[in-house]
């Protein structure tokens, strides 16, 4: 007999995919894998990483814009951050992938970012 399987998605996937569209599959993920700290966690990291970089982006986008020539430099800033942001992306799907999904900070910011991801990770029940 076919045994019913499982809709959910194993902790490793989850993990990838919380990463997988910035901060959007980050709230995603932060209640579809609430019942797995780990995916929640990597969740939250997306949430408070990208959701400042798209801050970021959008106050330097701001700026620069009203200052005229000057504002040259804000674009770059904002490139430069983007980069980064890239950069961080795929590190953090590729760590995911490695670690099985298993908690783990990300590559390059994470001291900056697992504090406030782990606030956010236990204020979800």
């Amino acid at each position: 007999m076919n045994q019913p399987q499982s809709a959910s998605l194993d902790k490793k996937t989850s993990a990838i995919l919380s990463y997988a569209m910035g901060w959007l599959t980050g709230i995603i993920f932060l209640f579809v894998g609430k019942n797995d700290p780990d995916v929640k966690f990597h969740a939250a990291q997306s949430i408070v990483f990208f959701g400042a970089v798209s801050v970021v982006n959008i106050v330097l986008s701001i700026v620069g814009s009203l200052l005229g020539v000057l504002g040259l430099i804000f674009s770059l800033a904002g490139l430069a951050v983007a980069i980064l942001a890239i950069v961080v992306w795929i590190m953090a799907m590729v760590q995911a992938n490695n670690t099985g999904g298993v908690r783990a900070e990300l590559p390059l910011v994470g001291k900056f970012t697992a504090r406030y991801a782990d606030q956010l990770a236990s204020a979800i029940k």
